[in-house]
């Protein structure tokens, strides 16, 4: 009998989440114990309420798959809803499992970062135990942050990375134009990993007579050694730019921003919401410096720039969605479709899952030894690693000479 596929995506928005979605509606039309591929609506709150599209009919046509891989955001909706504990409370669990039956979906396929996969985990784990084998749940990963376990590196962190790397080339040019000592510093997302603020190191390769300084939550953070090493940069250049992750903090642990400033709060999963490091980092520079600066928080702009897309994170991000669909069609619940690098030169993956279990509730770090012994930069081996990410060109479409894009709820 042909079972329904279901697929949802969660968490912050990515350029490329709607390539994974586009990759897996593709690959169910290739799989005859798919019958219709239907959409949830805001996630996994969605599916608890039923707030179901048909995928097949809206996304029908491969002018439409295309369309929506270079769509950024989440085309589906998304949402910060965490279930709960199963040892206290299953009823939302025995809830979905209801409504996958009534709906006759066999397939479920979640889209996200680190607290989806802890959704595809609980919800996995809920199956097995309880024998529910004409169910199976797979993970598709997502996040700019690129601190997922168990892959290479994340969907939507390549273009993420590009974008980067372009704003800071651009600002790289700006910066030049004027005969006087002039600092910038740009703050980028990463509340504990700082994959995102290394891959300004992309952008100063191309013109070495402008020093950068690039900060990465992964040491701890003085502003004393900062200014220090910017002082030093000075001597020697007019302009200097900085690169700064958002949760930087001191050796006691404690972010930066919440030094000088109270804490914006905490998420559902219980994540600090960071922000103002960068201008915290300005006033200190024109208080204990006084040359020319300011502070750009790239904030959400970094994250859904479908102007200019990384084509090698779009061409994987359909493949990993592909990929969850086999994996659900073989029955190996439980798993994150992921990929392996097994080349740089020439660069090339291959597509596997990876035991979801290890993914949730997990973060990848820069590994230390890619940071320099300063503490103010990245060295060769994570140039190497960054650079294939960002290759090739790719936009979204166009009409009347802004972006148009494929809406679907």
């Amino acid at each position: 009998m042909k079972k329904n596929l279901l697929v949802a995506q969660s968490g912050g928005p990515t350029a490329a989440i709607n390539a994974t979605l586009a990759g897996a509606i593709r690959e169910a039309g290739m799989h005859e114990e798919i019958d219709q591929v239907i959409g949830a609506c805001y996630g996994i709150q969605g599916v608890l309420q039923e707030k179901f599209i048909n995928l097949s009919e809206l996304v029908d046509t491969e002018e439409k798959l295309h369309k929506l891989s270079v769509t950024p955001a989440a085309a589906l909706g998304s949402c910060r809803f965490k279930l709960n504990d199963i040892a206290e409370d299953d009823s939302q669990y025995r809830q979905i499992v209801e409504i996958f039956h009534k709906h006759n979906i066999g397939y479920f396929v979640y889209i996200g970062g680190n607290d989806s996969m802890d959704t595809v985990a609980k919800l996995s784990k809920y199956c097995a135990d309880n024998g529910i084998d004409d169910i199976q749940v797979v993970g598709g990963p997502k996040t700019i942050d690129n601190d997922l376990m168990g892959i290479d590196h994340c969907p939507g962190f390549g273009s993420a990375a590009k974008y980067i790397a372009a704003v800071f080339a651009e600002l790289e040019q700006e910066m030049c134009v004027y005969d006087t000592k002039s600092v910038i510093v740009v703050e980028m997302m990463g509340r504990h990993a700082g994959w995102l603020t290394a891959a300004a190191v992309l952008a100063d390769l191309p013109n070495a007579d402008v020093p950068y300084l690039i900060y990465l939550e992964e040491r701890p953070f003085s502003i004393e050694k900062f200014l220090s090493d910017l002082r030093a940069k000075l001597e020697e250049n007019d302009v200097v730019m900085i690169a700064v992750s958002e949760g930087v903090h001191d050796e006691n642990g404690t972010f930066i921003c919440e030094s000088v400033s109270s804490s914006k709060g905490l998420d559902v999963f219980g994540h600090a919401q960071l922000s103002g490091t960068g201008k915290i980092l300005e006033n200190a520079i024109r208080d204990q410096i006084g040359c020319k600066v300011r502070s750009i928080e790239l904030n959400l702009l970094q994250r859904c720039a479908s102007h200019i897309l990384s084509a090698t994170d779009i061409e994987e991000s359909g493949r990993l969605g592909a990929n969850a669909v086999r994996l659900a069609v073989e029955k190996k619940s439980g798993l994150m479709s992921s990929l392996r690098r097994v080349s740089n030169d020439p660069y090339q993956v291959v597509y596997e899952g990876v035991d979801i279990q290890m993914v949730a509730n997990a973060e990848k770090k820069v590994p230390q030894e890619w940071i320099n012994e300063e503490g103010n930069g990245v060295t060769q081996e994570c140039i190497d690693y960054l650079l294939p990410l960002v290759q090739g060109e790719l936009t979204c479409e166009f009409k009347n000479g802004v972006p148009d894009y494929l809406m679907l709820k």
